[in-house]
């Protein structure tokens, strides 16, 4: 007898049955309506793995009734998308040909450009499908060709039934029930990372391997503990998670969630991407303590020499110390702003000439005796002397602002205590 992975045999055959994706597929969802009505547009799905993307492809084949054929991007040819279209019209196609390419990023530029050939054909439906924003890595011509639907991860009250099924299925094939001890079914559920195909997995292993008294399988939850650990750890260094889980981390330094960023911390140094910790926190205590608390970045960036003397796991805690400190901090972005507007007009050919007195003293040399007129600042009390820095063109504008914190505001009323007695 041929073997059968659980995650196939226990893979729905009609839209009720699908796990998750009611935003999509529960009642009155838009993919529902269309595959209800039964003239399917080319599709790309996108979303992680094992949240039902080739499922729902496959139950759209057997409503439309057209030969569905599997390829996939990352070992598929043109000649082979060129061999599914000549199917159309033969006993092998009868009804047209529903062709489901999976990993459709693999595919470069010119490849997708000749799937145009397949998309404009009306015997031949194409589903797409990515782990990745189609935003990015699907070329133009095709997306505006078709309608995209992304499959979000699947949650663990999703997940619970599919996990109790699976077990029930797996009694079925062995002979015997399963005996799972309290926690069992959850852990898994939860620890799976909204996959599925890993959840099903899991439980074929446990399974398999379990201690049989008669009619009886026994599965402990340390069992289960140790199929599934790290398993709910979806992590590309090259995908759109290495991204998010990045971008995650800062915006939670930013919105001053201690507990929020030493979890996406976490979740870096899990998947051994220190790096990307390191270069977010550098960057947070600039862009987001700045001058509110200037001292953070000498900190952090001590905690970051450690982590970097140290290596994993000892790292984790200077890491942990500097993602406290800057969630913590008081914040201010205003160099962010100040650098921006200053830049601006830079890169708006506001520029103009130096002012005389700020040129580099080489300017008088070659006899050119000329009175540079700079007035040394240090020569002053308070150790300022009105005079002016910018160009002409550029004369009053302002680009750092004050934030509302107690350190800048310190700075704002010394300077202007100073300035207005000397100015």
């Amino acid at each position: 007898m041929t073997y059968r992975p659980l995650a196939d045999e226990i893979r729905p055959e009609t839209l009720d049955e699908v796990v998750g994706q009611k935003h999509i597929l529960g009642e009155g969802g838009l993919l529902r309506r269309i595959i209800e009505g039964g003239n399917i547009p080319n599709l790309i799905f996108y979303g992680p793995s094992g949240t039902g993307k080739t499922t729902v492809a496959n139950i759209i084949a057997k409503r439309t009734n057209r030969t569905l054929r599997r390829l996939n991007a990352t070992t598929a040819s043109l000649s082979d998308v060129k061999d599914v279209i000549g199917e159309v019209g033969t006993l092998l196609a009868p009804e047209g040909v529903l062709l489901y390419l999976d990993e459709i990023q693999y595919f470069n530029k010119k490849q997708q450009q000749s799937l145009l050939e397949v998309i404009e054909r009306g015997d031949v439906t194409l589903i797409a499908s990515t782990t990745e924003n189609p935003y990015f890595y699907v070329y133009n011509a095709v997306l505006s060709r078709s309608s995209v639907f992304e499959f979000k991860p699947l949650s663990a009250n999703d997940l619970i039934p599919a996990v109790e099924r699976g077990f029930r299925l797996m009694g079925e094939r062995l002979g015997a029930k399963a005996k799972c001890e309290k926690g069992v079914v959850e852990h898994i559920a939860t620890a799976c990372g909204g996959d599925c195909r890993k959840a099903m997995n899991a439980v074929e292993l446990l399974m398999n391997s379990a201690a049989r008294k008669g009619k009886t399988l026994a599965i402990t939850l340390e069992d289960a503990q140790t199929v599934a650990q790290k398993s709910a750890m979806r992590y590309d260094r090259e995908g759109d998670d290495h991204y998010d889980i990045a971008s995650a981390l800062m915006k939670s330094l930013r919105g001053s969630d201690p507990d929020a960023a030493l979890h996406y911390l976490a979740r870096l140094l899990e998947a051994g991407d220190m790096i990307t910790a390191i270069r977010r926190i550098l960057c947070s205590a600039s862009e987001d303590v700045g001058m509110a608390y200037p001292q953070a970045a000498l900190i952090v960036k001590a905690c970051v020499d450690n982590a970097l003397q140290l290596g994993l796991p000892e790292a984790q805690l200077p890491l942990a110390q500097a993602v406290v400190l800057l969630a913590t901090a008081p914040k201010s972005n205003s160099i962010v702003a100040a650098i921006g507007a200053a830049r601006a007009d830079v890169k708006a050919g506001k520029t103009g000439e130096y002012p005389r007195h700020l040129q580099n003293v080489h300017a008088d040399s070659a006899g050119l005796e000329r009175d540079q007129g700079y007035l040394y600042p240090h020569n002053f009390p308070h150790h300022w002397v009105k005079q002016q820095y910018l160009p002409d063109i550029l004369l009053g504008s302002q680009y750092y602002v004050y934030g509302e914190n107690k350190t800048e505001q310190a700075a704002r009323q010394y300077w202007e205590k100073i300035k207005g007695e000397e100015g």
